[in-house]
Protein backbone atom coordinates (compact mmCIF):
# COMPACT_ATOMS: atom_id res chain seq x y z
CA UNK A 1 0.00 0.00 0.00
CA UNK A 2 1.50 3.53 -0.43
CA UNK A 3 1.89 5.45 2.09
CA UNK A 4 2.67 9.04 2.62
CA UNK A 5 6.61 10.37 4.30
CA UNK A 6 4.52 12.84 5.53
CA UNK A 7 3.67 11.38 9.06
CA UNK A 8 7.37 9.89 9.42
CA UNK A 9 8.67 13.55 9.14
CA UNK A 10 6.44 15.14 11.53
CA UNK A 11 8.08 13.84 14.60
CA UNK A 12 11.56 14.98 13.83
CA UNK A 13 9.93 18.11 12.11
CA UNK A 14 8.15 19.58 15.47
CA UNK A 15 11.32 18.20 17.82
CA UNK A 16 13.74 20.40 15.97
CA UNK A 17 10.82 23.56 15.73
CA UNK A 18 10.41 23.10 19.51
CA UNK A 19 14.59 22.80 20.06
CA UNK A 20 14.67 25.81 17.82
CA UNK A 21 11.81 28.27 19.57
CA UNK A 22 13.27 27.46 22.94
CA UNK A 23 16.78 27.89 21.51
CA UNK A 24 15.77 31.14 20.12
CA UNK A 25 13.95 32.78 23.01
CA UNK A 26 16.85 32.18 25.38
CA UNK A 27 18.76 33.47 22.79
CA UNK A 28 16.08 36.76 22.51
CA UNK A 29 16.97 37.32 26.49
CA UNK A 30 20.50 38.86 25.33
CA UNK A 31 18.85 41.48 23.04
CA UNK A 32 19.73 44.55 24.06
CA UNK A 33 19.71 47.23 21.00
CA UNK A 34 16.47 45.56 19.86
CA UNK A 35 14.28 42.95 21.02
CA UNK A 36 14.50 41.07 17.68
CA UNK A 37 18.14 41.45 17.04
CA UNK A 38 20.40 39.06 19.23
CA UNK A 39 24.52 39.13 19.38
CA UNK A 40 23.87 35.73 20.53
CA UNK A 41 21.90 32.56 17.99
CA UNK A 42 22.12 29.44 18.05
CA UNK A 43 19.11 28.35 16.33
CA UNK A 44 21.52 29.04 13.26
CA UNK A 45 23.75 26.59 13.79
CA UNK A 46 20.56 24.37 14.65
CA UNK A 47 18.70 25.25 11.13
CA UNK A 48 21.58 24.51 8.93
CA UNK A 49 22.37 21.18 10.60
CA UNK A 50 18.73 20.04 10.26
CA UNK A 51 18.94 20.43 6.72
CA UNK A 52 22.46 18.62 6.39
CA UNK A 53 20.95 16.22 8.97
CA UNK A 54 17.23 15.71 7.54
CA UNK A 55 17.80 17.26 3.85
CA UNK A 56 15.95 20.61 2.66
CA UNK A 57 12.71 19.01 2.69
CA UNK A 58 12.50 19.96 6.58
CA UNK A 59 12.62 23.89 5.47
CA UNK A 60 8.82 24.20 6.79
CA UNK A 61 10.19 23.43 10.40
CA UNK A 62 12.72 26.25 10.43
CA UNK A 63 10.18 29.05 8.89
CA UNK A 64 7.66 27.88 11.28
CA UNK A 65 10.00 27.91 14.41
CA UNK A 66 10.87 31.44 12.76
CA UNK A 67 7.83 33.00 12.38
CA UNK A 68 6.20 31.79 15.36
CA UNK A 69 9.33 33.18 18.12
CA UNK A 70 9.55 36.87 15.92
CA UNK A 71 5.74 36.82 16.12
CA UNK A 72 5.73 36.83 19.71
CA UNK A 73 8.57 39.00 20.08
CA UNK A 74 8.05 42.11 18.12
CA UNK A 75 6.73 43.58 15.45
CA UNK A 76 3.48 42.36 12.53
CA UNK A 77 3.23 39.22 10.97
CA UNK A 78 4.23 40.67 8.11
CA UNK A 79 7.37 42.06 9.77
CA UNK A 80 7.94 38.37 11.32
CA UNK A 81 6.76 36.54 7.96
CA UNK A 82 9.92 38.65 6.36
CA UNK A 83 12.15 37.66 9.42
CA UNK A 84 11.22 34.02 9.00
CA UNK A 85 12.03 34.03 5.19
CA UNK A 86 15.14 35.30 5.70
CA UNK A 87 16.09 32.93 8.23
CA UNK A 88 14.49 30.14 6.40
CA UNK A 89 16.82 31.38 3.30
CA UNK A 90 19.48 31.42 5.75
CA UNK A 91 19.62 27.79 6.30
CA UNK A 92 18.83 26.45 2.94
CA UNK A 93 21.58 28.42 1.37
CA UNK A 94 23.88 27.02 3.76
CA UNK A 95 22.81 23.58 3.03
CA UNK A 96 22.84 23.85 -0.16
CA UNK A 97 26.57 25.08 -0.57
CA UNK A 98 27.98 22.98 1.96
CA UNK A 99 26.65 20.09 0.31
CA UNK A 100 27.69 20.73 -3.15
CA UNK A 101 31.24 22.62 -2.65
CA UNK A 102 31.90 21.57 0.93
CA UNK A 103 31.33 17.51 1.34
CA UNK A 104 27.78 18.25 3.45
CA UNK A 105 27.29 17.18 6.65
CA UNK A 106 30.97 15.32 6.62
CA UNK A 107 32.34 18.89 6.09
CA UNK A 108 34.62 18.72 9.61
CA UNK A 109 36.48 15.95 8.51
CA UNK A 110 38.70 17.86 5.74
CA UNK A 111 40.29 21.34 6.62
CA UNK A 112 39.66 23.04 3.32
CA UNK A 113 36.06 21.91 3.51
CA UNK A 114 35.93 23.38 7.22
CA UNK A 115 37.08 26.69 5.63
CA UNK A 116 34.18 26.80 2.80
CA UNK A 117 31.82 25.89 5.76
CA UNK A 118 32.81 29.21 7.63
CA UNK A 119 32.76 30.99 4.29
CA UNK A 120 29.30 29.72 3.12
CA UNK A 121 27.35 28.95 6.20
CA UNK A 122 29.06 31.58 8.81
CA UNK A 123 30.11 34.48 5.89
CA UNK A 124 27.66 34.44 3.07
CA UNK A 125 24.19 32.51 4.24
CA UNK A 126 23.99 34.64 7.70
CA UNK A 127 24.20 37.92 5.70
CA UNK A 128 21.01 36.68 4.15
CA UNK A 129 18.90 36.71 7.09
CA UNK A 130 20.68 39.85 8.26
CA UNK A 131 19.67 41.61 5.21
CA UNK A 132 15.97 40.75 5.10
CA UNK A 133 15.51 40.26 8.72
CA UNK A 134 16.47 44.29 9.66
CA UNK A 135 15.07 45.06 6.49
CA UNK A 136 11.73 43.98 7.34
CA UNK A 137 11.61 45.64 10.82
CA UNK A 138 13.14 49.23 9.37
CA UNK A 139 10.61 48.77 6.29
CA UNK A 140 7.87 48.07 8.93
CA UNK A 141 8.33 50.87 11.39
CA UNK A 142 9.50 48.87 14.44
CA UNK A 143 13.40 50.04 13.45
CA UNK A 144 15.16 53.19 12.98
CA UNK A 145 17.22 53.25 9.57
CA UNK A 146 19.48 55.00 11.26
CA UNK A 147 20.49 52.04 13.66
CA UNK A 148 20.15 49.69 9.85
CA UNK A 149 24.66 49.28 10.40
CA UNK A 150 23.93 48.56 14.01
CA UNK A 151 21.19 46.05 13.99
CA UNK A 152 23.19 44.09 10.72
CA UNK A 153 26.00 43.51 12.61
CA UNK A 154 24.52 42.60 15.73
CA UNK A 155 22.21 39.99 13.56
CA UNK A 156 24.65 39.11 10.93
CA UNK A 157 27.72 38.02 13.93
CA UNK A 158 24.76 36.27 16.16
CA UNK A 159 23.96 34.63 13.06
CA UNK A 160 27.84 33.47 12.31
CA UNK A 161 28.40 32.50 15.38
CA UNK A 162 25.29 30.44 15.77
CA UNK A 163 26.48 28.44 12.32
CA UNK A 164 29.95 28.52 13.08
CA UNK A 165 29.96 27.31 16.74
CA UNK A 166 26.73 25.36 16.70
CA UNK A 167 26.47 23.46 13.51
CA UNK A 168 30.01 21.49 13.96
CA UNK A 169 28.60 20.63 17.26
CA UNK A 170 25.41 19.03 16.10
CA UNK A 171 26.99 17.51 12.45
CA UNK A 172 30.00 15.63 14.60
CA UNK A 173 27.65 14.15 17.14
CA UNK A 174 24.94 12.98 15.19
CA UNK A 175 27.43 11.31 12.58
CA UNK A 176 28.84 9.30 15.87
CA UNK A 177 26.66 9.78 19.08
CA UNK A 178 28.37 7.09 21.29
CA UNK A 179 31.49 7.13 23.50
CA UNK A 180 33.78 4.60 22.82
CA UNK A 181 36.33 5.01 25.15
CA UNK A 182 38.93 3.28 27.53
CA UNK A 183 38.67 3.63 31.10
CA UNK A 184 41.98 5.76 31.09
CA UNK A 185 40.07 8.28 28.07
CA UNK A 186 37.02 8.50 29.81
CA UNK A 187 39.11 9.72 33.28
CA UNK A 188 41.39 12.25 30.94
CA UNK A 189 37.76 13.49 29.50
CA UNK A 190 36.09 14.24 33.23
CA UNK A 191 39.80 15.69 34.29
CA UNK A 192 39.61 18.07 30.65
CA UNK A 193 36.28 19.49 31.39
CA UNK A 194 36.65 19.25 34.82
CA UNK A 195 39.25 21.72 34.77
CA UNK A 196 37.95 24.04 32.05
CA UNK A 197 34.52 24.18 33.70
CA UNK A 198 36.58 25.70 37.25
CA UNK A 199 39.16 27.73 34.61
CA UNK A 200 36.05 28.57 33.47
CA UNK A 201 34.28 29.92 36.66
CA UNK A 202 37.40 31.43 37.69
CA UNK A 203 37.38 33.90 34.68
CA UNK A 204 34.26 34.34 34.27
CA UNK A 205 32.72 33.95 37.30
CA UNK A 206 32.36 36.57 40.41
CA UNK A 207 35.20 35.52 42.61
CA UNK A 208 38.28 37.36 41.21
CA UNK A 209 36.08 39.50 38.65
CA UNK A 210 38.52 42.57 40.19
CA UNK A 211 41.66 40.76 39.53
CA UNK A 212 40.26 39.35 36.11
CA UNK A 213 38.42 42.51 34.69
CA UNK A 214 40.75 44.31 31.73
CA UNK A 215 43.31 41.45 31.34
CA UNK A 216 43.31 39.63 28.76
CA UNK A 217 42.46 36.07 30.81
CA UNK A 218 40.52 34.46 28.39
CA UNK A 219 43.27 32.74 26.82
CA UNK A 220 43.81 30.63 29.92
CA UNK A 221 40.69 28.64 28.22
CA UNK A 222 42.64 28.25 25.11
CA UNK A 223 44.57 25.27 26.14
CA UNK A 224 41.59 23.35 27.25
CA UNK A 225 40.72 23.28 23.71
CA UNK A 226 44.21 22.78 22.00
CA UNK A 227 43.88 19.50 24.54
CA UNK A 228 40.54 18.34 23.22
CA UNK A 229 41.67 18.65 19.87
CA UNK A 230 44.84 16.79 20.23
CA UNK A 231 43.91 14.02 22.70
CA UNK A 232 40.37 12.87 21.57
CA UNK A 233 39.74 14.61 18.33
CA UNK A 234 37.23 17.18 16.43
CA UNK A 235 33.61 16.14 18.50
CA UNK A 236 35.39 16.28 21.43
CA UNK A 237 36.72 19.67 20.76
CA UNK A 238 33.22 21.17 19.44
CA UNK A 239 31.80 20.13 22.95
CA UNK A 240 34.80 21.58 24.23
CA UNK A 241 34.08 24.90 22.30
CA UNK A 242 30.23 24.91 22.68
CA UNK A 243 30.75 24.69 26.02
CA UNK A 244 32.98 27.65 26.37
CA UNK A 245 31.12 30.15 24.45
CA UNK A 246 27.97 29.32 26.22
CA UNK A 247 29.84 29.88 29.52
CA UNK A 248 31.45 33.05 28.54
CA UNK A 249 28.27 34.57 27.18
CA UNK A 250 26.53 33.68 30.40
CA UNK A 251 29.76 35.44 32.48
CA UNK A 252 29.85 38.33 29.95
CA UNK A 253 26.20 39.25 30.04
CA UNK A 254 25.91 39.18 34.42
CA UNK A 255 29.28 41.69 33.74
CA UNK A 256 32.05 39.08 34.51
CA UNK A 257 35.27 38.49 32.28
CA UNK A 258 37.73 40.04 29.97
CA UNK A 259 35.38 41.29 27.47
CA UNK A 260 32.65 42.74 29.82
CA UNK A 261 32.90 46.63 29.79
CA UNK A 262 30.73 49.37 28.15
CA UNK A 263 27.27 48.00 26.32
CA UNK A 264 26.33 44.39 26.95
CA UNK A 265 25.65 44.66 22.88
CA UNK A 266 29.17 45.74 22.31
CA UNK A 267 31.11 42.73 24.80
CA UNK A 268 28.61 40.34 23.43
CA UNK A 269 29.96 41.16 19.91
CA UNK A 270 33.43 41.33 20.72
CA UNK A 271 32.96 37.69 22.62
CA UNK A 272 31.54 36.64 19.44
CA UNK A 273 34.15 37.53 16.87
CA UNK A 274 36.67 36.02 19.72
CA UNK A 275 34.69 32.67 19.90
CA UNK A 276 34.15 32.00 16.19
CA UNK A 277 37.55 32.73 14.93
CA UNK A 278 38.70 30.25 17.82
CA UNK A 279 36.47 27.53 17.29
CA UNK A 280 37.55 27.71 13.31
CA UNK A 281 41.26 27.39 14.43
CA UNK A 282 40.36 24.77 16.98
CA UNK A 283 38.36 22.85 14.79
CA UNK A 284 41.12 22.82 12.11
CA UNK A 285 43.66 21.88 14.16
CA UNK A 286 41.37 18.96 15.63
CA UNK A 287 41.06 17.74 11.97
CA UNK A 288 44.99 17.91 11.21
CA UNK A 289 45.64 15.73 14.31
CA UNK A 290 42.79 13.45 13.82
CA UNK A 291 44.16 12.96 9.62
CA UNK A 292 47.68 12.38 10.76
CA UNK A 293 46.85 9.49 13.24
CA UNK A 294 44.62 7.74 10.35
CA UNK A 295 47.58 7.90 8.37
CA UNK A 296 50.27 7.03 10.68
CA UNK A 297 47.54 3.94 11.48
CA UNK A 298 47.02 3.54 8.00
CA UNK A 299 51.24 3.64 7.44
CA UNK A 300 51.35 1.21 10.58
CA UNK A 301 48.98 -1.56 9.47
CA UNK A 302 50.54 -1.62 5.68
CA UNK A 303 53.92 -2.05 7.62
CA UNK A 304 52.47 -5.25 9.10
CA UNK A 305 49.47 -6.52 6.71
CA UNK A 306 49.93 -8.34 3.34
CA UNK A 307 48.24 -6.06 0.59
CA UNK A 308 46.61 -8.57 -1.02
CA UNK A 309 45.14 -10.78 1.56
CA UNK A 310 44.68 -8.55 4.20
CA UNK A 311 46.18 -11.40 6.48
CA UNK A 312 49.55 -10.15 8.75
CA UNK A 313 52.62 -10.28 6.76
CA UNK A 314 55.94 -12.18 7.72
CA UNK A 315 57.54 -9.50 9.56
CA UNK A 316 54.14 -9.93 12.10
CA UNK A 317 54.40 -13.78 11.98
CA UNK A 318 57.66 -13.24 13.54
CA UNK A 319 56.86 -10.68 16.46
CA UNK A 320 53.36 -13.08 17.14
CA UNK A 321 55.95 -16.55 17.41
CA UNK A 322 58.36 -14.15 19.42
CA UNK A 323 55.36 -13.15 21.51
CA UNK A 324 54.24 -16.85 21.89
CA UNK A 325 57.61 -17.73 23.20
CA UNK A 326 57.97 -15.42 25.95
CA UNK A 327 54.26 -16.72 26.55
CA UNK A 328 55.54 -19.73 27.54
CA UNK A 329 58.31 -18.76 29.43
CA UNK A 330 55.45 -17.43 31.94
CA UNK A 331 52.83 -20.34 32.06
CA UNK A 332 54.46 -22.88 30.26
CA UNK A 333 51.62 -23.46 27.77
CA UNK A 334 52.83 -24.63 24.57
CA UNK A 335 51.83 -23.19 21.24
CA UNK A 336 51.38 -24.58 17.43
CA UNK A 337 52.51 -23.26 13.83
CA UNK A 338 50.87 -24.62 10.75
CA UNK A 339 52.64 -23.93 7.54
CA UNK A 340 50.00 -24.44 4.51
CA UNK A 341 50.99 -24.53 0.96
CA UNK A 342 48.43 -23.91 -1.88
CA UNK A 343 48.70 -26.72 -4.47
CA UNK A 344 48.61 -25.92 -8.43
CA UNK A 345 48.99 -21.98 -7.90
CA UNK A 346 50.96 -21.90 -10.61
CA UNK A 347 48.42 -24.27 -12.90
CA UNK A 348 45.59 -22.06 -12.03
CA UNK A 349 47.61 -18.76 -13.30
CA UNK A 350 48.90 -20.43 -16.71
CA UNK A 351 45.09 -21.90 -17.35
CA UNK A 352 42.96 -19.06 -15.63
CA UNK A 353 45.47 -15.97 -15.44
CA UNK A 354 46.87 -14.44 -12.74
CA UNK A 355 44.06 -12.13 -11.61
CA UNK A 356 42.11 -15.58 -10.64
CA UNK A 357 44.99 -16.71 -8.95
CA UNK A 358 45.21 -13.38 -6.84
CA UNK A 359 40.96 -14.37 -5.90
CA UNK A 360 42.65 -17.64 -5.48
CA UNK A 361 44.92 -16.63 -3.07
CA UNK A 362 42.09 -14.43 -0.91
CA UNK A 363 39.66 -17.01 -0.93
CA UNK A 364 42.49 -18.94 0.95
CA UNK A 365 42.78 -16.20 3.60
CA UNK A 366 39.39 -16.32 3.93
CA UNK A 367 39.25 -19.82 4.71
CA UNK A 368 41.65 -19.59 7.51
CA UNK A 369 39.57 -16.59 8.73
CA UNK A 370 36.75 -17.97 8.99
CA UNK A 371 38.73 -21.64 10.74
CA UNK A 372 40.89 -19.17 13.47
CA UNK A 373 40.06 -17.81 16.38
CA UNK A 374 40.01 -14.21 16.90
CA UNK A 375 43.42 -14.91 19.55
CA UNK A 376 45.40 -16.51 16.36
CA UNK A 377 47.03 -15.07 13.73
CA UNK A 378 46.78 -15.70 10.07
CA UNK A 379 49.74 -14.68 8.25
CA UNK A 380 50.55 -14.89 4.08
CA UNK A 381 54.48 -16.83 4.73
CA UNK A 382 55.13 -15.40 1.17
CA UNK A 383 53.90 -16.38 -2.50
CA UNK A 384 51.54 -19.44 -2.35
CA UNK A 385 52.36 -20.20 1.23
CA UNK A 386 50.51 -19.51 4.58
CA UNK A 387 51.12 -19.74 8.25
CA UNK A 388 48.50 -19.89 11.27
CA UNK A 389 50.01 -19.30 15.22
CA UNK A 390 47.58 -20.82 17.14
CA UNK A 391 48.06 -19.85 21.31
CA UNK A 392 48.33 -22.29 24.20
CA UNK A 393 47.15 -25.02 21.33
CA UNK A 394 48.70 -28.67 20.80
CA UNK A 395 49.65 -30.20 17.92
CA UNK A 396 46.45 -32.34 18.60
CA UNK A 397 44.34 -29.62 18.02
CA UNK A 398 45.88 -27.91 15.40
CA UNK A 399 45.66 -31.21 13.58
CA UNK A 400 41.82 -30.69 13.98
CA UNK A 401 42.37 -26.95 12.72
CA UNK A 402 43.97 -28.69 9.54
CA UNK A 403 41.18 -30.99 9.13
CA UNK A 404 38.89 -27.95 9.22
CA UNK A 405 40.84 -26.07 6.84
CA UNK A 406 40.79 -28.82 4.11
CA UNK A 407 37.19 -29.78 4.94
CA UNK A 408 36.25 -26.45 3.57
CA UNK A 409 38.43 -26.15 0.72
CA UNK A 410 36.67 -29.11 -0.19
CA UNK A 411 33.60 -28.19 0.19
CA UNK A 412 34.17 -25.06 -1.46
CA UNK A 413 32.49 -25.40 -5.50
CA UNK A 414 33.95 -22.08 -6.70
CA UNK A 415 36.10 -22.76 -9.73
CA UNK A 416 38.89 -22.96 -9.77
CA UNK A 417 38.90 -25.60 -6.85
CA UNK A 418 41.32 -25.29 -4.05
CA UNK A 419 43.67 -27.66 -2.14
CA UNK A 420 46.51 -27.14 0.20
CA UNK A 421 48.90 -28.73 1.80
CA UNK A 422 49.74 -28.70 6.00
CA UNK A 423 52.40 -28.61 8.45
CA UNK A 424 52.09 -28.52 11.94
CA UNK A 425 54.89 -28.15 14.65
CA UNK A 426 54.65 -27.87 18.36
CA UNK A 427 56.64 -25.36 20.71
CA UNK A 428 58.59 -26.54 22.28
CA UNK A 429 58.94 -30.44 21.09
CA UNK A 430 59.82 -28.98 17.86
CA UNK A 431 61.78 -26.72 18.20
CA UNK A 432 63.08 -23.77 20.86
CA UNK A 433 63.62 -20.74 18.76
CA UNK A 434 61.89 -19.05 15.61
CA UNK A 435 63.93 -20.22 13.43
CA UNK A 436 63.56 -23.70 14.34
CA UNK A 437 60.49 -23.97 15.28
CA UNK A 438 59.45 -22.73 11.30
CA UNK A 439 61.82 -25.07 10.14
CA UNK A 440 60.22 -28.15 11.66
CA UNK A 441 56.91 -26.82 10.21
CA UNK A 442 58.62 -26.46 7.28
CA UNK A 443 59.68 -30.03 7.02
CA UNK A 444 56.80 -31.46 8.05
CA UNK A 445 55.12 -29.53 4.98
CA UNK A 446 57.07 -30.78 2.85
CA UNK A 447 56.87 -34.48 4.20
CA UNK A 448 53.40 -34.00 3.83
CA UNK A 449 53.44 -32.98 -0.28
CA UNK A 450 55.86 -35.79 -0.57
CA UNK A 451 53.71 -38.07 0.86
CA UNK A 452 50.31 -36.83 -0.63
CA UNK A 453 49.25 -36.63 2.58
CA UNK A 454 46.68 -33.55 3.81
CA UNK A 455 48.85 -33.27 7.11
CA UNK A 456 51.86 -34.27 8.99
CA UNK A 457 52.67 -34.04 12.40
CA UNK A 458 56.78 -33.98 12.81
CA UNK A 459 57.66 -35.98 15.56
CA UNK A 460 59.69 -34.40 19.01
Amino acid sequence: MWRSPIPKRLLPGLTVCVVYILAAKLSLRLASVHPSATPFWPPTGIAIATLLMLGPRFWPTIFLGAFLVNLTTAGTALTSLGIAVGNTSEALLASYLVTHFAGGRHAFEKTWNILRFAVYAGVLSTSVAATLGVASLALGGFAPWSQYGLLWRTWWLGDATGALVFAPFLLLWSANPRLKWSGWELLEGVGLFGSMLFTISIVFGPTFHLQMKGDPWTFLCFPFLVWAALRFGPREASAAICLLCVAEVVGTVHGYGPFAGGSTNKSLLLLQTFVAVEAMMILIFAVEVSERRRQERHAKRLAVTDSLTGLANYRLLLERIDTEIKRYGRNGQPFSVLLLDMDGLKKINDTYGHLAGSLALCRMAEVLHLSCREVDTAARYGGDEFALVLPETSSEYAGLVAERISKRLAEDTEIPRLAVSIGIAEYPGDGLTIEYILSAADHALYEAKRQARSVTVPSS
